[in-house]
């Protein structure tokens, strides 16, 4: 029988709430979060965990073993704020320079509910359910700082499925998500064009780099509209200039730098073979070489069809039809939980919640520093990871 989790979460309302505002009152940001780390800890005190920390950044990894034999079910909530600083006029805001702008407080206070909602029916439990407590998600893959550390030895083998659940503006008390590709991989491109410096007044003695490095980032645009599907859509943005320091001296290189999303593997493989041929024959057409380095920071975030399709099930039957729902399109931003899920089925999920008396539609989004997100869904939050793990353990 299948606990009624979204009830059992009622009760923990207060403790949730309390969790998070005090994560949200104290952010720390990167790989290095001690102070979150012991306030997670202190939440799981008791509790019939088997507790591992990081060893290169302050990760918690909490693995509940069920009385009986079954799957293996990883649940993830990352940890860690932007350098942001806040503008919500909250009465629990930050003051220290940094916020909780992509609601993370909400996703540990949530992970925590679950955990504590599962290890109250571990005698119940069929398989093992591993708690993946996440730093360094903006910008720093600790996910993948996980996985390298041997997450999977600790949890004592390779899960079977893996959930997530991020929360997001939008229509209170939604979840969704999508089989395939949810959200686009995040890329970096750097090209420099190197010609030769020289005056102003003379340009006929120098080879000008900036003329080519002006003329690459108009054509990236046409390279990009005209190489690649727009069933499988790019989105490449010009974001740094770098020349000279002087204006009156042709300097001997200019630089370019661009964040590049991708959807598809394909396309994340294809886009840096185009773009150097593009920046290396217009170099060569100014007299110039080009010099072009492509990273791949985080990669598409594909979720598995078949568990994208389960988790909207089990969704819909713990919270409504309406609640649960399967969008047309993936989102462009970018997720460290892609590294998981490379290795691992599973899905990622939004979960929406604006407060009441902002309208969804206008509402701040994730990284400004006056979004807000309503912690009353805490509950639901818990209960849909608890519900997730539940169920999915009673498939094998």
């Amino acid at each position: 029988m299948t606990p009624d989790f979204t009830s059992e979460a009622r009760s923990l309302a207060g403790d949730l709430r309390e969790l998070r505002r005090e994560l949200h009152r104290n952010p720390e940001v990167g790989l290095d979060l001690p102070e979150t780390q012991r306030r997670i800890l202190d939440a799981l005190d008791g509790l019939p965990l088997e507790i591992t920390l990081g060893q290169g950044l302050s990760s918690i990894i909490a693995v509940l073993r069920g009385a009986h034999p079954g799957p293996t079910v990883l649940l993830r909530g990352d940890m860690d704020a932007l350098p942001v600083i806040e503008s919500t006029g909250l009465d629990f805001a930050s003051t220290n320079g940094s916020m909780h702008a992509c609601g993370h407080d909400l996703h540990v206070s949530g992970l925590v509910g679950a955990a504590q909602l599962l290890s109250a029916h571990q005698s119940e439990l069929s398989g093992t359910v591993a708690f993946m407590f996440q730093p360094g998600e903006e910008g720093l893959g600790g996910a993948k700082i996980m996985l390298e550390e041997g997450m999977f030895d600790t949890i004592g083998q390779k899960p079977d499925v893996a959930y997530a659940i991020h929360v997001a503006p939008g229509v209170p008390g939604t979840f969704v998500t999508k089989p395939g590709t949810i959200m686009a991989g995040a890329n970096t491109l750097h090209v420099t064009m190197h010609g030769s410096g020289g005056h102003s007044s003379r340009p006929e003695d120098a080879v000008d780099p900036v003329r080519p490095i002006l003329e690459f980032g108009q054509a990236l645009q046409s390279m990009v509209t005209g190489s690649f599907s727009v069933f499988d859509p790019i989105v490449a943005q010009v974001t740094q200039l770098e020349a000279g320091k002087a204006v009156n001296v042709i300097p001997a290189s200019a630089k370019l730098g661009a964040s590049v999303r991708t959807l598809s593997h394909e396309s994340t493989r294809r886009f840096p073979e185009r773009a150097t041929r593009l920046a290396e024959s217009i170099a060569a057409a100014h007299g110039c070489t080009a010099e072009v380095v492509w990273t791949e920071q985080y990669p598409v975030t594909v979720n598995d069809g078949g568990e994208a399709d389960f988790a909207l099930r089990v969704l819909a039957d713990s919270f409504g039809t309406e609640r649960a729902v399967q969008v047309p399109d993936p989102l462009m931003g970018s997720e460290d939980f892609s590294f998981v899920l490379e290795q691992v089925p599973g899905a990622f999920l939004f979960f929406f919640v604006t407060p009441e008396g902002i309208d969804p539609e206008s509402a701040a989004t994730n990284h400004s520093p006056e979004v807000q997100f309503d912690d009353a869904h805490l509950p639901d939050q818990a209960a849909a990871l608890a519900s997730l793990a539940w169920e999915r353990s009673l498939r094998e």
